[in-house]
């Protein structure tokens, strides 16, 4: 029985429906039984609204399989923080590790929402509505917007929801400075995926 080959072309167009499935699976065991389902609400209304829009647009604007790639690592931490809830995701062994004094999944889940400005930048070059450079600084800059936007939605959750929820969807665990912190991370993120974009194909426009 003859095995078709396929070019490496095909193998990538292969990832996206993959990484869909795999997405869709992590969303449904999340929803089983979550630690509070408040939080879990509150948490992934807006990673269903982002895989619902890239879903949509998969037909009339396909990223490249890098951004795929890098959108679906926030999507499925942040999936895995929404069911135990940031604080509580069993990560004793990075803790451990670093001998940090508190878990530090969140700051990691911050640093996957600075991946987008990859793609965001691709999207601007791609559409020829920017040069390299001028969308590799629209893509930091919106990544810093989105982080400073989602710390005042954390903040008004928690004030408005209080109690155990309030505490738990703000996941400060404590620190004074969480917010400024995570929207670092956010930033760091950006930087780290867009040095990987100055060597992309996309570099040249």
């Amino acid at each position: 029985m003859q095995t078709m080959d396929l070019s490496p072309a095909e193998y990538r167009s292969k990832v996206p429906p993959l990484l869909a499935v795999i997405i869709i699976a992590t969303m449904v065991w999340s929803f089983i039984n979550p630690a509070d389902s408040a939080v879990w609400w509150a948490e992934m209304l807006p990673i269903m609204m982002i895989f619902a829009g890239l879903a949509l647009t998969y037909r009339t604007f396909r990223f490249s399989t890098v951004s795929y790639v890098l959108m679906s690592v926030l999507l499925i931490m942040h999936t895995i923080g929404a069911h135990y809830t940031f604080a509580n995701v069993p990560f004793d062994w990075f803790t451990e590790l670093g001998n940090f004094e508190r878990n530090h999944y969140d700051r990691i889940a911050h640093f996957t929402v600075g991946f987008y400005a990859y793609p965001a930048a691709e999207w601007l070059v791609r559409k020829q509505w920017a040069r390299p450079v001028t969308a590799m600084f629209f893509g930091l800059f919106f990544i810093m917007a989105v982080a400073a936007a989602y710390e005042i939605i954390e903040w008004q959750f928690a004030v408005i929801e209080g109690g155990d929820a309030g505490i738990e969807f703000l996941g400060s665990q404590g620190d004074v400075w969480d917010a400024q912190k995570d929207m670092l991370a956010d930033t760091l993120g950006a930087l780290a995926a867009l040095i990987g974009f100055a060597f992309s194909r996309w570099r040249k426009g």
